[in-house]
């Protein structure tokens, strides 16, 4: 690989408006956001995500515009101003337990149902600490969808 070529691949794993990685994670700061067909106003609606801190991930930008997808893949264009750089994480397995500690063998606080949006603290390789419904704990990172597996938080 060329030096060139290297310097083309550093530039397209980072957005060309703000210089953050792509793709990222963000959460919907706002009660309601549009999803559009593409970069501006005049794109039509396609729909609305309604649920406010449902995190999502950015995977492209143009001006103001973030393309964004769910969980389950489903995005469009989306203002930015409708979107937050707080991270959120949305548990995707039924009663998950939230331990004290990060390992199995911690006591259990309490279990999050399947859905449940939680803010996102720290990240080890395997486990996250998280917050929602008045509890905190450490879950495990195969439990929840808004982080890379193999991202590290502090």
């Amino acid at each position: 690989m060329t030096l060139a070529n290297s310097a083309m691949a550093v530039d397209q794993k980072r957005g060309p408006v703000t210089n953050l990685p792509l793709p990222r994670y963000v959460s919907l700061k706002a009660n309601e956001g549009n999803v559009r067909r593409g970069p501006s106003l005049t794109h039509r609606i396609d729909w609305v995500f309604t649920r406010r801190d449902m995190p999502l991930e950015i995977t492209a930008e143009h001006g103001h515009w973030r393309r964004v997808q769910d969980r389950d893949g489903a995005g469009g264009w989306v203002h930015y101003a409708l979107l937050s750089g707080a991270r959120t994480v949305l548990v995707e397995q039924d009663m998950a337990p939230l331990h004290d500690r990060p390992d199995a063998a911690s006591p259990v606080d309490a279990a999050l149902e399947l859905g449940v949006v939680a803010r996102l603290g720290e990240c080890t390789l395997d486990w996250c600490k998280v917050s929602a419904g008045g509890y905190k704990g450490w879950i495990e990172k195969t439990a929840v969808w808004g982080v890379d597996k193999d991202e590290i938080r502090e």
